[in-house]
């Protein structure tokens, strides 16, 4: 596992939006970041599980969090403006951003990879970040250290045989990190990649149905990295592909 030791309130007064917080590794990211003192804005689809992660935090005594229900295979460009502008009139700024949220579509070969499927993965994966990202930045750029996260997998710099519409739509994922740090080497922004490995998700129980749920790392394993990408220690890393495990 990474290794990075985690020192009480090390992320507080700091704003972080999360997507796919409703469950797995995003609803962890979110439970993390408010023990560890930050604001967090709770992104998913699926308003009960939102719900239950606000719950949760509210019940732990962590700062009281901010719900988004946003669909990404629907939202539009509009809806990614209008977030940003009630997250600055909000907090002002945004002190660092983990995309998470992805899906998986089918593992399927090449050539039977279905065309809805294809563009289905690309909407939530590649097109949503993208325009999620690209309205984030101005808030993202109020702080005096904010961090953007992306997520990757191990099939994203790798290609690898059936795991296609999602294993391409992690290479564009990190090529769209790569562009974005470049061009704000020189801010207050860091933007960086993580590639989370073999985890205890839905989407993992979906790819290996049969897999020994022991043998692999539950989300909290791999908060180390997480949280250090959030943390002002992180500030000279930009442009990285880091990996959790």
């Amino acid at each position: 596992m990474f290794e990075y030791t985690i020192t009480p309130q090390i992320l507080a007064n700091k704003t972080i939006l999360v997507t796919g917080a409703g469950a797995g590794i995003g609803r962890q990211a979110a439970l993390t970041y408010a023990e560890l003192g930050a604001t967090v804005i709770l992104l998913g689809k699926t308003v009960a599980k939102l719900e239950a992660v606000y719950d949760d935090i509210l019940a732990k005594g962590f700062p009281e969090p901010a719900i988004v229900p946003l669909d990404l295979k629907g939202a539009t460009k509009q809806n990614y403006i209008d977030l940003a502008s009630t997250i600055e009139n909000q907090f002002g700024q945004l002190d660092g951003a983990l995309l998470n949220a992805s899906i998986l579509g089918e593992l399927t070969p090449f050539n039977q990879i279905h065309e809805q499927t294809w563009h289905d993965v690309m909407q939530v994966n590649v097109n949503a970040q993208f325009l999620l990202a690209q309205a984030l930045l101005p808030v993202l750029l109020k702080s005096q250290s904010s961090s953007l996260v992306f997520t990757s997998s191990g099939v994203g710099n790798k290609g690898k045989a059936y795991w296609g519409a999602y294993s391409i739509s992690k290479f564009a994922t990190e090529g769209m990190m790569q562009v974005i740090a470049d061009e704000y080497d020189n801010s207050a922004l860091r933007t960086n990649v993580i590639n989370p490995g073999g985890t205890n998700t839905n989407m993992r129980s979906s790819a290996y149905p049969a897999e020994d749920k022991s043998t692999i790392a539950a989300p909290e394993d791999i908060m180390p990295l997480y949280v250090y990408l959030m943390a002002d220690d992180s500030k000279a890393i930009n442009g990285q592909r880091l990996n959790a495990q």
